[in-house]
């Protein structure tokens, strides 16, 4: 039978528009991306609003998400919708760098939450070139934090979407599924290192290495490579094998040339209907997930 398979588009992240072109920034640049994804197989879709992950506050306006966000979600309510948040370590409280993740679930816009379970150095590259002093600190997420995302998601009915780094932010997370306090709808993101070098590397042996972990819990995953091309080097093929899911998209990408969201989603489609499954809709990927449906205006 053929499998339903949720594929991920990560708009844009800090790509900018030097690297490419085909960047979306601007909110109604996102919606119209949004929805030609969904349009195209997508059942899920991240970004960033041009806020940066190091802010001054560590706070980002919820505006320009809701601003993009309102007509995908009048077009199709079932749309899983998710933003970035603001890197910690400068003493913010989770409160602040989080609040908009939390004013878009109360408002019901997206259906799932950003929790990230624990912290890391992301600022390392593969070109040789080591940063100084001067370079923004660790991603920093204590396990109070991650109890208030967690604790949250439940209590507003989203579903979270958990950012898995490096294998102490699995461990983590499966110490609280273990533990019961992981919301129901919960999809891990298991993101690999491409030329940015972080976590493991995108290899089978890497992906084996995470599902040895993973795979007794039950929880659906998926795969990414964050400065790089998971369909290209071979890691996208290989989560199909395992049952695995995929996240593509221009935040992630890396490589000589400059495609598009389209382009890189349109890879994707072809890979998973070349070992004979499909895009999951919007209504399999809420069920696969098991996140509910959207709830019905008025």
């Amino acid at each position: 039978m053929s499998r339903p398979v949720v594929l991920e588009v990560a708009l844009n992240g800090a790509t900018p528009r030097s690297a490419n072109p085909h960047v979306p920034r601007t909110p109604s640049e996102v919606t119209a991306a949004t929805l030609d994804a969904i349009g195209h197989g997508a059942a899920i879709v991240h970004h960033h609003t041009d806020d940066t992950m190091f802010t001054e506050t560590g706070v980002h306006d919820v505006a320009p998400y809701v601003e993009a966000w309102t007509p995908v979600v009048e077009r199709h309510p079932d749309a899983l919708l998710y933003p970035t948040m603001a890197a910690g370590a400068r003493g913010i409280a989770v409160e602040d760098r989080w609040a908009h993740v939390e004013e878009l679930a109360r408002r019901g816009l997206g259906g799932l939450t950003l929790v990230d379970p624990g912290s890391v150095n992301v600022g390392l590259t593969e070109d040789g070139e080591v940063p100084d002093a001067a370079a923004p600190g660790p991603y920093q997420n204590s396990y109070a934090d991650l109890a208030h995302m967690f604790r949250r998601t439940g209590e507003l009915g989203a579903a979270p979407s958990i950012s898995i780094f490096e294998p102490g932010f699995l461990r983590t997370t499966l110490a609280w599924h273990r533990a019961g306090r992981v919301p129901d709808g919960a999809i891990v993101k298991l993101y690999f290192g491409g030329d940015l070098a972080f976590g493991l590397p995108p290899t089978r042996t890497g992906l084996d290495a995470y599902l040895e972990l993973l795979e007794p819990s039950g929880l659906p995953w998926s795969v990414a490579v964050l400065g790089g091309d998971v369909v290209a080097c071979g890691l996208a093929a290989y989560a199909l094998e395992r049952g695995g899911h995929l996240r593509v998209g221009l935040e992630d990408h890396a490589g000589p040339r400059t495609p598009s969201n389209a382009e890189l989603l349109a890879e994707a489609v072809a890979l998973v209907e070349s070992v004979g499954d499909h895009p999951a809709s919007l209504t399999e990927a809420r069920t696969l997930l098991g996140i509910g449906p959207a709830p019905t205006a008025g």
